[in-house]
């Protein structure tokens, strides 16, 4: 059975809706509060915008349902069973599903069109080009993130010559597609060769700058996904897919600039130690001192404000939920406890904000950076749990360092500083951390949640 079931204008206003949804739904996304909210408000625009579709053409649904129900048990059982901190490996791969999604319906479209226009060629090349990319791409992301690739920068000398000839060679089959749209060869290059570039584009990135290659990765597969739009002549698809491109690079400029850093830097420079740069032994050097659960227990005694700063040790730690049983020791203290939040803390964007809300922390009690460095100075104990990088001190003060201008907790300048960390390893950026050896700094050593499960039981014995 073939043709239009329902009129035209009918699946107009359905995509229009589900349009409406869609922007709804991301204005929601845009707090904490609303979050859940506007993902279910998104969800439900998208299955409107899935149902209209099937139903505006008389089709076989007997494989679409197949397929759903098979990717639908899939996804189901994966979102289950996925630990918080695998959250960033997840994102990565459902970018690079929407990436080869992207490739695979605009290739279809293209294949069997009678005579294809200039505006479906076009749209084809690109959407195989972007799409290629950002599958190979996340792929790499995913693999370093899970540490089935090394998770500093692999390469070979002359790759950015590489990477720039490749490049050149995708956009002239794409317009060798446009001159000859009967060229379908020319397709499966710019899907071949784009796929290859993801690769050599991402695995020189090392795994510090993971949050701003998932963004925009991210904001790529939105953009594959309007240029199928374009293919298919779908509005809600276009309508859809730039939404994400959009909303994918404005946060990918904000983690930069949470980093300081430009896109080019982060796509091409590095975040490393430098050759001359202070070694571990010179900045801690004798000046390390080491503290117990019990000692800390004391330290809130006299304590009427506390700030905790996570970081990725708290979500490898999985000690969201005791960060969260301490804070309410402490409130019942009569203690005013607050999370500060480094936006790139963690291994993805919001990732320290996914953990809290996890644990049920409230809101209101999560201070952004900019918020919270203000009132340091009055924070009696700063709690570190897991941070490294983000509350570097020498982000201030080193113009040398590699990590010189990022933005960061300025955790330093409380009155005393007690840091969650199972040694004195350095973070992705792979430099020593003069806080650890700062006067009003005690690092209390060991796993994340054993040590607050054991601050937490000293409170309640005290």
């Amino acid at each position: 059975m073939s043709g239009f079931l329902i009129g035209e204008g009918w699946i107009n206003l359905a995509y229009l809706v589900a349009a409406v949804l869609f922007i709804v739904g991301l204005k929601g996304l845009t707090h904490p509060r609303t979050a859940v909210r506007g993902n279910l408000t998104s969800a439900w625009g998208m299955l409107l915008a899935v149902v209209a579709t099937l139903v505006a053409n008389g089709l076989d649904y007997q494989w679409i349902l197949v397929g759903a129900v098979i990717g639908g048990l899939v996804g189901g059982i994966a979102a289950m069973r996925v630990q918080m901190t695998q959250m960033p490996e997840m994102v990565a791969l459902f970018n690079g599903f929407g990436g080869g999604a992207s490739v695979l319906v605009a290739g279809a479209a293209y294949m069997i069109a009678v005579d294809p226009h200039t505006q479906m060629t076009v749209s084809t090349g690109l959407s195989g080009m972007i799409g290629a990319v950002t599958l190979t791409g996340s792929l790499v992301a995913f693999g370093k993130l899970a540490g089935l690739l090394p998770g500093g920068q692999i390469g070979f000398p002359g790759m950015k010559a590489f990477n720039a000839l490749v490049g050149l060679g995708v956009l002239g089959c794409v317009g060798w597609l446009t001159v000859d749209p009967s060229a379908q060869i020319a397709y499966w290059i710019i899907v071949g060769a784009s796929c290859v570039l993801g690769v050599t584009l991402t695995i020189p990135i090392g795994g510090a700058d993971m949050p701003v290659v998932i963004s925009l990765l991210n904001s790529y597969s939105g953009l594959a996904a309007a240029a199928t739009g374009f293919v298919l002549m779908n509005n809600v698809l276009i309508i859809a897919g730039s939404l994400v491109g959009a909303s994918g690079i404005v946060l990918t400029r904000i983690m930069c600039v949470a980093m300081n850093r430009s896109l080019g830097n982060v796509l091409f420079g590095s975040l490393g130690p430098s050759a001359d740069g202070p070694s571990a032994d010179d900045v801690y050097g004798g000046k390390v001192k080491s503290t117990s659960p019990e000692e800390v227990a004391m330290l809130f005694d006299t304590a009427q404000r506390v700030l905790v700063v996570p970081g990725y040790g708290l979500a490898v730690a999985q000690a969201q939920h005791i960060v969260r049983d301490l804070g309410n020791v402490l409130e019942e203290r009569g203690i005013t406890v607050e999370y500060g939040i480094h936006p790139v803390a963690g291994r993805m964007p919001g990732h320290m904000n996914v953990l809290l809300a996890e644990a049920d922390v409230p809101y209101e009690k999560l201070r952004e950076m900019d918020d919270i460095n203000s009132e340091i100075a009055q924070i009696d104990v700063c709690l570190v749990v897991g941070a490294n990088d983000v509350v570097n001190p020498v982000a201030r003060t080193d113009p040398q360092s590699p990590i010189a201008g990022m933005p960061i907790i300025d955790v330093d300048k409380a009155r005393t500083v007690v840091v969650v960390k199972r040694s004195l390893s350095p973070g992705f950026a792979g430099i020593p951390n003069p806080l650890f050896a700062a006067d009003n700094c005690l690092m209390m050593f060991g796993d994340g949640k054993k040590a607050i499960t054991d601050l937490v039981a000293a409170l309640k014995e005290g």
